[in-house]
């Protein structure tokens, strides 16, 4: 079953950029993912809250692949950098309608 993973992002320094955004991208392919968005161009249509600078939407072939993705060790320290500059959220979310 196919799975997006939901990310708003707001950096809270810029140090970690150059070096995570290539990583990423490789090992995201690795383990079969897909970005669908990566954006610094959204807007809030409904309720209140933070807003981030960056909303970033991938689509992973299964859960498995995602939590793969995530605790990959060479993607551990580019995590890290990430969660340790950034405001970060991360959203897993499955691919179905309960509601249908």
């Amino acid at each position: 079953m196919t799975y997006y993973s939901v990310l708003e992002v707001t950096p809270t320094t810029d140090e970690w950029v150059a070096d995570y955004i290539g990583p990423a991208n490789a090992l995201v392919a690795k383990h079969g993912g897909r970005y669908l968005a990566r954006t610094t161009h959204h807007e809030r249509l409904e309720g209140k809250g933070e807003e981030a600078a960056l909303r970033v939407v991938i689509e992973w072939p299964s859960k498995e692949a995602a939590i793969a993705f995530m605790s990959d060790p060479e993607y551990v320290p580019h995590l890290n950098a990430r969660t340790a500059g950034s405001i970060s959220h991360h959203f897993l979310i499955e691919g179905k309608d309960d509601l249908a």
